[in-house]
């Protein structure tokens, strides 16, 4: 069924309206796909959806899950990966601790990736983590840090390229074990993070719209990948001010490949290959 904007403003006002949740600076092309995909597989149309958002708080919550994109993969883009190795760990060793915040993490594999990565370097102990987002399922899924074989093992050519490869030296490998970190059940198609990893990050639901983090921390690296995107360019802004008063001088913003900061320097950033630093 072809959706209209009207339609998806209608929605999106009666979310605001009933329930917690604002989308109104979200990209209305986005939430126009992910409505029209909710809408054939509800089998529902838009004045339906906008009537049972008035009635039901557990559709609205299911809805606005549905409707926030939940994309990851281990160490995906390995070149940031490297970025973190090579230069910006190296820069932070001294730190008698380092606080991190995963800022729209999704089901978790990016958390533990770092997670893997700090252990690899031997900073994990001074590692303090957070890791946030708008929607409560993936969270619950981050926690248990339980992944599909089948669907994440092409993703482990990534681990071996971060952790064991050197990207100016492929001769090297360093043979560490999947089974350092993992426990894998190919049987059973189940990819599980080993326990001890799994305690280590603070997962919690946040709505980064509505501004404030809750960790009364300020961060040394802040992650926010892949999420800007689906933002109009006002909440962009607003959001990246947010990240920035909640960082040390010094501090790590890393976005998505496909993202950037337009004016850096007037939100309070310097760009530094292919992330940015707070100034």
């Amino acid at each position: 069924m072809e959706v209209t904007l009207d339609d998806v403003k209608n929605i999106v006002r009666t979310l605001k309206e009933y329930t917690d949740f604002d989308l109104t600076d979200y990209s209305e092309k986005s939430l126009k796909r992910r409505i029209e995909r909710i809408i054939s597989e509800y089998r529902m149309n838009p004045v339906s959806i906008a009537h049972q958002i008035k009635t039901d708080k557990k559709f609205a919550r299911k809805l606005v899950n549905e409707i926030t994109v939940n994309t990851t993969e281990l160490f995906r883009d390995p070149q940031m990966w490297y970025s973190l190795r090579y230069d910006i760990y190296l820069k932070l060793k001294t730190h008698a601790k380092i606080s991190i915040w995963h800022a729209g993490c999704s089901t978790g594999q990016e958390v533990y990736s770092n997670i893997i990565l700090m252990k690899e370097l031997n900073l994990l102990d001074k590692a303090m983590i957070f890791a946030t987002d708008i929607n409560n399922e993936v969270i619950e899924k981050a926690k248990k840090g339980e992944y599909r074989y089948r669907l994440n093992f092409e993703y482990l050519n990534n681990f071996d390229s971060v952790v064991n490869r050197h990207p100016l030296n492929y001769e090297v490998n360093r043979g560490v074990s999947y089974k350092k970190y993992f426990d894998i059940d190919r049987k059973n198609d189940l990819l599980k993070i080993k326990e001890q990893y799994r305690k280590i990050p603070m997962f919690r639901v946040h709505d980064l719209i509505k501004g404030e983090q809750e960790f009364l921390t300020k961060f040394d690296i802040v992650f926010c990948r892949n999420v800007l995107i689906y933002f109009n360019f006002n909440l962009q802004k607003r959001i990246l001010r947010m990240f920035r008063k909640n960082m040390n001088k010094g501090a790590y913003l890393i976005l998505g490949y496909h993202e950037s900061i337009i004016e850096p320097m007037e939100i309070g950033f310097e760009k530094k290959n292919n992330y940015y630093v707070a100034i």
